[in-house]
């Protein structure tokens, strides 16, 4: 259990670091307003899914992608 605790602390630090310098990356590239916009919002959606697969994959819930039968 601490062991699980540990490992989503490190994952979070580390994600938080990549996502810090991408959003660093696109705040210091010159990208006109709209695109500047869609690339952080574009970020954030993929590191809340990566935070989100990383605590399904600590529960043990790791999703599939099979459909239901029936």
């Amino acid at each position: 259990m601490v062991a699980s605790l540990v490992h989503l602390i490190i994952y979070l630090i580390v994600v938080g670091l990549i996502i810090w310098l991408l959003m660093w990356l696109i705040d210091y590239i010159p990208l006109p307003e709209p695109f500047n916009r869609i690339a952080k919002v574009a970020i954030m959606v993929v590191a809340v899914l990566i935070v989100i697969f990383i605590l399904l994959g600590l529960v043990g819930e790791a999703p599939s992608l099979k459909l239901p039968r029936g």
